[in-house]
Formats: structure tokens, sequence, C-alpha cells
């Protein structure tokens, strides 16, 4: 089907746009009164992940509410370790907790690749119920965790403000580490495959601790899992993001991807200088600026705007957006977007 918005798949190709696309990490979520409407009918987060007309229905709503150029399907980066065997639970005001954790060969001889098709079949019909639902209004984002980033939490446990347990085994047991880590790159490779065949037209990878690595272990077990997955994906553009890793901008100016994603804290001019012309930047507005009035929200967005200059950008926040930001903030955050054009 073709769309009729296909602004954010030529801005990660590197096209000319009309205007520079925009839309929201975390957008289909807590900000608006309507995914409340539908969580609080369920259990809870998990729930909504895992039934599929549902999860739909809240990544659909930021499109019609907010008028985002692309709809982001609603999940969790922790599906994967679940499907590998490594089930968790969603703690309301603490997040993740799994039971059971990887401390071991013998823990890894408890879990495997995934195998998306049958663990993970309640994406796969999110996406095509979510397609279906669209009819080519805009596109649709897929995503999955870096193996760091998913890695992390199958060792530590949970959240975690210096993931110690996580990092601890990087040094003391870096041939296990490397195991699980190449465990957890197969299984989302095929994931990222089946969220395409299901009908995502872009996806993303989330490295959400990527800068509390020093750089060197960053390079031997962050970027060079993202690495492989983007070697791997080749159907639809890729787009990495790893917040914090402003050290590693000039590696992942050499990944075999479309779109690296900028934190607010990165400066846009050095990122493109370390990064290079060949890759579309997204972000980086800091979200904490839509706690603002909506006269300094737009004088900041126009000014990430301008830095940016129009070209090879995709309009985002430089991380999700917080839960007790107001809808109509949001909104006047995509709307300056969406008038600003390039002198």
């Amino acid at each position: 089907m073709m769309l009729k918005n296909d602004l954010l798949l030529k801005a990660a190709r590197g096209e000319k746009t009309e205007r520079v696309p925009v839309w929201v990490m975390r957008q289909a979520g807590r900000i608006l009164p309507e995914y409340r409407a539908v969580r609080n009918k369920l259990s809870g987060f998990i729930e909504l992940c895992t039934t599929p007309e549902l999860a739909a229905e809240v990544t659909l709503q930021p499109v019609d509410i907010l008028g985002v150029d692309a709809a982001i399907i609603f999940s969790d980066i922790l599906v994967i370790p679940e499907a590998m065997g490594l089930p968790y639970q969603m703690i309301e005001q603490k997040g993740p907790w799994f039971e059971n954790t990887i401390n071991s060969e013998a823990d890894l001889k408890k879990i495997k690749i995934a195998d998306p098709e049958s663990d993970l079949a309640y994406v796969n019909d999110a996406i095509k119920i979510t397609k279906r639902e669209l009819n080519g209004r805009v596109p649709l984002i897929g995503f999955a965790g870096a193996p760091w980033t998913i890695f992390s939490y199958m060792v530590e446990g949970s959240g975690s403000k210096t993931f110690s347990k996580a990092r601890r085994m990087l040094y003391t047991q870096p041939e296990l580490s490397h195991k699980l880590l190449d465990m957890i790159t197969e299984s989302t490779i095929k994931y990222l495959k089946m969220q395409i065949k299901a009908g995502a037209d872009l996806v993303q990878v989330f490295d959400s601790w990527a800068g509390i690595l020093p750089p060197n272990q960053y390079d031997e077990f962050g970027l060079k899992y993202i690495s492989k997955i983007c070697d791997a994906i080749n159907e639809v553009p890729v787009t990495v993001f790893a917040k914090g890793a402003f050290f590693a901008r000039r590696g992942m100016g050499q990944l075999n991807c479309e779109t690296i994603g900028l934190d607010w804290n990165m400066s846009i001019e050095a990122s493109r200088r370390l990064i290079g012309n060949t890759k579309t930047l997204q972000g980086n507005l800091d979200p904490c600026s839509l706690y603002g009035s909506f006269s300094q929200i737009e004088k900041a967005t126009k000014e990430m705007l301008t830095k940016f200059g129009g070209y090879k950008h995709i309009a985002n926040l430089g991380h999700g957006v917080y839960p007790d930001i107001e809808p109509d903030k949001v909104k006047c955050f995509i709307d300056t977007v969406k008038n600003w054009r390039a002198d």
C-alpha cells in the first residue's frame, strides 16, 4: 500500500522533504488520557503489550490526537528476554523485575534463542492490525532493545542507577558475556525481521544504557552487536538510538544504518561532524523543555530545527516524553516542527 505521508522514510533515506518529519519517543503512552483509559481496564502494562487489539489501539492514538508523522508499535524492549525464557514483571512505580537472572554458564543453558513467530506472535498480530487501521496514513515504526541494554536487565534483574552486576560480568566473565550477547543479538534480528514482515516500515534499536559503559567496553560489548543487527536488516531503514554514548558517535557513523538518534546532551554540530553527512540525524529536544510555556517550547524547537538545518533530520525529543507532560505541550512541539521551514 502506498503511504499518504512518507516524509519519515524519505528523510531516513536522506532524500529531500518538503518539511521535517516529526514523531516522539514514548508517544503512545502515559501522557494521553485516552491511553490511561485503555490501560485502566487491564491488570497491567504487560497485559496491554500482549493484547494485540489494544496494543494497536494505543499505537494509533498519537497519530489521531497529536498528528505525528509516524506510529510506533506499542510494546516493550523486555519482550525479548521473556521470549528467550526469562520472564519479567512490570511493578508499578518501580519498573521491570526478573525473578531469575543470568550469572553462570548453567543459567545460559536454561534460556534459548527466541522464536518470534511463536514466542512473540502477539507483536506480529498487533503490527498487522495497526497497519490495517492506519490504512497508509503514516509509516509504522517497529523496534527492539539493543543487545547491551537487554543484557543489562537479564543480568541485573531490574532497573538500576549503575547496573554494576551487569558491568561486573563484562570484567569477570567476558566469554559468558559474549555468549549471552550473541544469543540476544540473534533473537533480536529474528524479531525485527518478523516485525518488518508483518508491516513495520522502519525499525529502531534502543540502547538505553549505552552511556554507562566506558568507550572501549562499549565498542566491544555494545556497538559490535548493534553493527551485527544493522548488517542483517536491509529490508527497511534502521535507526540506532544509543542514549549517553556521546563518545561513540564516530563509530556510529560507520554503522550500516540510515539514522542515528541523538540525546539532548549531544551537540548537533559536533554530532554532524563526528557522524558525517551520510546519515540522517534524529532528535534531540530536551524532554524537560516541554514543561515550559508554549512560547518557550516554540522557541526551543525552532532553535533545534535551525541547528539541524532542515535536511537529513527527523525531529524528536532527545529521549522519551515524560509521563506528566501535558499533551497540549507535546502537540505544540509537533505543530512547531510541522510549520517550520528552512530558509
